[in-house]
């Protein structure tokens, strides 16, 4: 029984695949154009495709460098807020001393 069945698939395999008419080897104006067409469009997109892939490249690259610009400009900052912050001590400290030394006098 399995046999047959294999046999009768078998032959509906033969007789549609023999009953589909040959590719006409001739092309027409029209369809020459649409080939045309379909393989400019598709070559567009592939150059599309490689500069999006660059684009998304020197994107990535130029995040990269402003990153490192903005932590260095940080630590820049830090620096000058701590250089800042000495100067502003010094600074008390000096009012200080003058404070004092205004005392003495008065007293």
């Amino acid at each position: 029984m399995k046999s047959m069945i294999a046999v009768l698939f078998a032959t509906l395999a033969l007789a549609l695949g023999g009953c589909q008419k040959p590719e006409d080897k001739r092309i027409g104006p029209a369809e020459q154009a649409g080939r045309e067409i379909d393989k400019a469009a598709s070559e567009a997109g592939k150059k599309l495709d490689q500069a999006a892939s660059k684009a998304e490249e020197k994107l990535g690259q130029a995040g990269e460098k402003l990153d490192q610009a903005a932590q260095q400009a940080g630590e820049k900052l830090n620096k000058a807020t701590e250089k800042l912050g000495e100067k502003v001590e010094q600074a008390g400290k000096g009012i200080q001393e003058s404070a004092r030394e205004a005392r003495k006098e008065k007293n």
